[in-house]
C-alpha cells in the first residue's frame, strides 16, 4: 500500500482532474479509497469499476452504479450487490440462479425480491447451503414450506428467519406436523456417530466448532432451538420450557427475551449458572420483585448488569454502584431520571451517583453548575465533557483537579482554543489530553504542532486542517505509515504539493 497515493484519494480537497488521474493509476487499496469520496462522479465511478471490483462493489451498493454500468459475467460480485439493492436487471437473478459457483447462487438467495421463479430454483438447488441461505432471508410462505426441508441445516435456517410464521417457528422446536430431520452438514460429510474437533486443522473442513450427530443431528437442532429462542417472531407460549432445558445455551437465550413472562423469569433467576442470571438481570421484562431480588446477587456481573437495567429504582441503583463496579458508562436509568430526581441524584452523599448523573450531556444550567464544583475528582471528571461551561469553570477545573480532568477538558468541544494550546504545555505531559486536542475541531496551530510529540496524538493531529501547511509537508516523509496517510489526507495540503505527489509519489 503507498499510503500517500491512499491519502490523496481521501482528501477531500483533492483537485477533480487529479482524482481522474488517481483513477487510471490505482491499486486495490487507492480504489477503494477513491470508492469512498463524495464527490465520484458517475463518469469517474464508471472508470473506477473498471479497475477494481472490490471498489465496484461499494460503488454499486452506494447507489453510483446503475445495471447499465455492469457486466454481471465480468463483475458477478457488483452485479449481485446491485440486485441486493432491488436496483438490477431480474434477468441477472435468472443468470446466477444456474451459476456454477455455489458462492454466487448463495449470495443471490440473500438478496430480496428476487422473481418467483428464481426462489423455486434455489430452493431445490443441489447445495443445501444455497438452499439454507434462502430460507433464513425469504417470505412467510417459502419459509412455511422449506420449514418441512428434511436437511436440519435448512430448518435451522429458517428458524432464524423473522418473516416465518410463528406457528411454523413453533413446530420448529416441537417437530409436531413435521416430517422427521433426515439429514445434516456431520453426516453429510462423515460417518456417524461424529464429534467435530472444535481444533480441526483440515483446510478444507466447513463444520461449524462443536458439530456432532449420532444420527439424530443433535448439533444442528440444538442450534435450531437456539435461533429460535432468539428469533422475536417465536411465540413465547413455545418457549417456555426451555426454563429448565439441560443446555445452559438455551436457557440463556431465554433469559434475554424482551417477552419474558414473570413466572419462567423467576425461575431463571434461581439458575446456577450466573451468566443466565445477568443476562436476566438485564431484561426489561422482569419487575422491581425480581430486580430486588438480583440486586441480592453476590454474582458481580449480575449486579453490574442489573445497575443497567431502564427500571431498576433509584435507590437499587444507588446500592449497587457503592458494592458493586459498573464502569462509567451512564446508566439508562440515571438517563431517563425525572427533573426532581435529578435535583436529588446531584445531592447525593455517594460520589459515584453524582459521577454518573454527570455522564449526562443535558443537565440543567443550574445542575451542571453545582457539579462542576464537586469536589470529587470522580464527579468533576465526568461533567468536563459537558457543553456549556465557562473557560472560567473549565480553568478552575483543571487548577482543581489537574492530570485526572485534563482529557476531559480537552475532549469539550466548547474548550476555547487558547485553554487547549496551555494543556499541551502541561508538566508532566498528558498524553490522552494530547490524542482529544489532536481531533478537536477547535485546536490551533501550535496546539496540533504541540501534539505532534506524542505517536498516537500524532496520527490524528497530521489530518487536522488546522495544522500549518509546511508541518502537514514534513510529515509526509514520517516514519509512520498512517501519520503519511493522514498527512496526505489532509484539505489543508497544498493543491501543488498534491499535484508533484502524484506526478512523484513518495515510494513506501
Amino acid at each position: 500500500m503507498n499510503p500517500v497515493l491512499c491519502g490523496l484519494a481521501a482528501n477531500e480537497a483533492l483537485p477533480v482532474e487529479l482524482v481522474g488521474h488517481l483513477i487510471t493509476v490505482a491499486d486495490a487499496d487507492i480504489a477503494y479509497a477513491l470508492a469512498c469520496r463524495a464527490d465520484l462522479n458517475r463518469e469517474q465511478a464508471v472508470a473506477l469499476a473498471a479497475r477494481d471490483e472490490e471498489s465496484t462493489v461499494r460503488l454499486a451498493y452506494e447507489g453510483r452504479l446503475t445495471a447499465a454500468d455492469i457486466n454481471p459475467r465480468t463483475q458477478p460480485r457488483a452485479a449481485l450487490a446491485l440486485l441486493d439493492e432491488c436496483a438490477g436487471d431480474p434477468d441477472w437473478a435468472r443468470l446466477f440462479a444456474r451459476d456454477p459457483d455455489a458462492g454466487h447462487r448463495a449470495r443471490l438467495a440473500a438478496c430480496p425480491g428476487l422473481p418467483a421463479d428464481v426462489k423455486e430454483t434455489l430452493a431445490v438447488d443441489p447445495d443445501v447451503r444455497v438452499v439454507a441461505e434462502l430460507a433464513m432471508w425469504t417470505t412467510a410462505d417459502l419459509a412455511a414450506r422449506l420449514a418441512r426441508h428434511p436437511h436440519a441445516e435448512v430448518r435451522r435456517a429458517v428458524a432464524a428467519n423473522e418473516a416465518t410464521p410463528p406457528q411454523v417457528l413453533a413446530a420448529l422446536l416441537t417437530g409436531e406436523g413435521l416430517p422427521p430431520v433426515e439429514r445434516c452438514l456431520v453426516c453429510d460429510s462423515e460417518e456417524t456417530p461424529y464429534t467435530h474437533d472444535p481444533y480441526c486443522a483440515r483446510p478444507d473442513c466447513e463444520l461449524r466448532s462443536g458439530a456432532s450427530c449420532t444420527g439424530s443431528h443433535e448439533s444442528t437442532l440444538h442450534e435450531l432451538a437456539e435461533q429460535a429462542l432468539g428469533n422475536p417472531a417465536t411465540p413465547v407460549g413455545a418457549l417456555l420450557g426451555f426454563a429448565d432445558h439441560p443446555s445452559a445455551l438455551l436457557r440463556r437465550q431465554l433469559a434475554a427475551r424482551p417477552d419474558l413472562p414473570l413466572e419462567p423469569a423467576a425461575r431463571l433467576a434461581g439458575d446456577t449458572v450466573p451468566g443466565i442470571r445477568a443476562e436476566l438481570a438485564e431484561n426489561p421484562a422482569i419487575d422491581d420483585t425480581l430486580i430486588r431480588v438480583l440486586a441480592a446477587d453476590p454474582d458481580h456481573d449480575v449486579q453490574r448488569r442489573l445497575a443497567h437495567h431502564p427500571g431498576v429504582p433509584l435507590d437499587v441503583l444507588s446500592c449497587l454502584v457503592t458494592t458493586t463496579r459498573i464502569g462509567s458508562a451512564l446508566p439508562r436509568r440515571t438517563a431517563a431520571a425525572s427533573p426532581s430526581e435529578i435535583e436529588s441524584l446531584s445531592r447525593s452523599p455517594n460520589p459515584v451517583v453524582r459521577m454518573l448523573l454527570a455522564e449526562r450531556r443535558d443537565l440543567p444550567a443550574g445542575i451542571r453548575d453545582l457539579l462542576a464544583d464537586d469536589p470529587d475528582e470522580k464527579v468533576v471528571k465526568s461533567l468536563a465533557r459537558h457543553p456549556g461551561l465557562s473557560e472560567t469553570q473549565l480553568r478552575s477545573m483543571v487548577e482543581r483537579h489537574g492530570v485526572r480532568v485534563l482529557a476531559g477538558v480537552a475532549a469539550n468541544p466548547e474548550t476555547p482554543p487558547a485553554l487547549l494550546e496551555d494543556l499541551t504545555r502541561h508538566l508532566p505531559p498528558v498524553r490522552k489530553a494530547l490524542r482529544e486536542i489532536a481531533r478537536h475541531p477547535g485546536a490551533t496551530g501550535p496546539a496540533l504542532l504541540a501534539c505532534l510529540a506524542d505517536t498516537k496524538a500524532r496520527r490524528v493531529a497530521a489530518g487536522h486542517p488546522a495544522l500549518p501547511p509546511e508541518a502537514i509537508v514534513e510529515l509526509l516523509a514520517d516514519e509512520d505509515p498512517h501519520v503519511v496517510e493522514a498527512a496526505a489526507a489532509n484539505p489543508s495540503l497544498p493543491p501543488a504539493v498534491m499535484a508533484q505527489l502524484i506526478r512523484e509519489p513518495i515510494g513506501r
